[in-house]
């Protein structure tokens, strides 16, 4: 069985998709009679004009990269027909271009189709009407031709059953759980960490607000911001960082290889991310390995995470003042209980362990192929 993944952007772009798809085609590569493949785009988003070479291969897996016009909301590559020829089954990643050429022309193709959502394309309010009206038309025709449509997450899958109510099966994105495994302080720190590209949807200057919160309560209150630049960069972040006057309290690192996130880590007790949309929330989960407690926005990703695990604080802009004092009350309380509380972030991180996600797309390629022979 050869799986070609169609993903816009891939290694050495750094993001959740990135992330996603690359432990994916990782754990797949190791499984008997399945062959990896990667088709994605030449140039990043982030550098748009440096090209990237064709054919490539990372950490085992071949990657080939197609050139592109058009804007990165929707880059256009039609030579991707020419890359899944040999393809058993073709997993696209996320609701792009990719996704409607690629069933607009299944009748040319005719490969087996499966989709992961991976937050669709909802992440920002950018134009959400015209966003929304697309979704109801040209992605419910689309979705027309998938075998199935694999969402990341249980808010996916109530967006997308919307469109395509038979094919929406729930298989939420898995972990690198070994990467930064309790790689967090072991005796807590008023320090938390953000990890993640820094796009609009993720509301990083809130997290400077909420710094400059805590610091009223206790001077030592720090933030670590580490990850790459989007519609945020590292000027705009230190420009509001001295606006709310908490420039010393605020780093950020921008390009760090997963070493040198990992002794960032070391320094922190908490994760944190005040994201006003995440398709699952990969980055919470990467911080729950290391032992950090979680403080997150009140979204349904991290809703559901928050129960799940029992503790954790809730980011609010509108009531930022008491939030703060919710997160010096939880400090205060894993100060008391450091080692319980770390092994229950650690354990709830292990039920996303990239094996059992695995397993879950191996089923659904194995029972499309079935049922396509059948």
């Amino acid at each position: 069985m050869e799986v070609v993944h169609i993903v816009r952007q891939y290694r050495p772009s750094v993001g959740g998709l990135e992330d996603a798809v690359q432990n994916l085609c990782t754990n797949l590569a190791h499984r008997d009679g399945i062959k990896v493949r990667v088709v994605t785009l030449d140039r990043l988003f982030t550098a748009p004009n440096k090209k990237l070479p064709r054919y490539e291969v990372l950490d085992g897996i071949s990657v080939t990269r197609l050139s592109y016009f058009g804007s990165s909301r929707y880059p256009i590559a039609l030579q991707v027909l020419k890359e899944i020829r040999a393809a058993s089954i073709v997993h696209v990643h996320a609701i792009d271009f990719f996704f409607d050429y690629l069933a607009l022309t299944r009748f040319i193709h005719r490969k087996p189709l499966v989709a992961s959502t991976h937050g669709g394309f909802f992440h920002t309010t950018f134009a959400a009407l015209l966003k929304k009206i697309y979704f109801h038309t040209i992605t419910r025709l689309s979705s027309c031709a998938y075998d199935v449509l694999c969402s990341s997450s249980e808010n996916d899958s109530h967006t997308f059953r919307q469109i395509a109510p038979t094919k929406v099966v729930t298989i939420e994105n898995g972990v690198n759980i070994a990467k930064w495994e309790n790689r967090g302080s072991l005796t807590p720190q008023r320090t938390m960490i953000f990890i993640g590209r820094w796009s609009a949807n993720k509301a990083i200057p809130v997290l400077i607000d909420l710094i400059a919160a805590l610091k009223k309560i206790d001077a030592t209150w720090n933030l670590l911001i580490a990850g790459i630049p989007a519609q945020e960069t590292q000027a705009s972040l230190r420009a509001h960082a001295k606006k709310c006057g908490v420039s010393e309290h605020v780093q950020i690192f921008e390009g760090l290889s997963d070493a040198q996130i990992g002794d960032l880590i070391g320094k922190a007790s908490y994760v944190a991310s005040a994201s006003t949309y995440e398709g699952f929330g990969i980055s919470i989960i990467e911080g729950l390995s290391a032992g950090l407690v979680p403080i997150m926005s009140p979204i349904p990703p991290f809703e559901k995470l928050r129960k799940l695990l029992g503790f954790g604080a809730v980011i609010d802009p509108s009531r930022i003042d008491a939030c703060a004092r919710e997160i010096e009350n939880l400090h205060t309380r894993l100060t008391a209980s450091t080692d319980p509380m770390r092994e229950y972030c650690k354990a709830l991180a292990r039920q996303y362990d990239w094996a059992k996600v695995t397993d879950s797309f191996v089923e659904i390629y194995r029972n499309v192929l079935k049922e396509g022979k059948s």
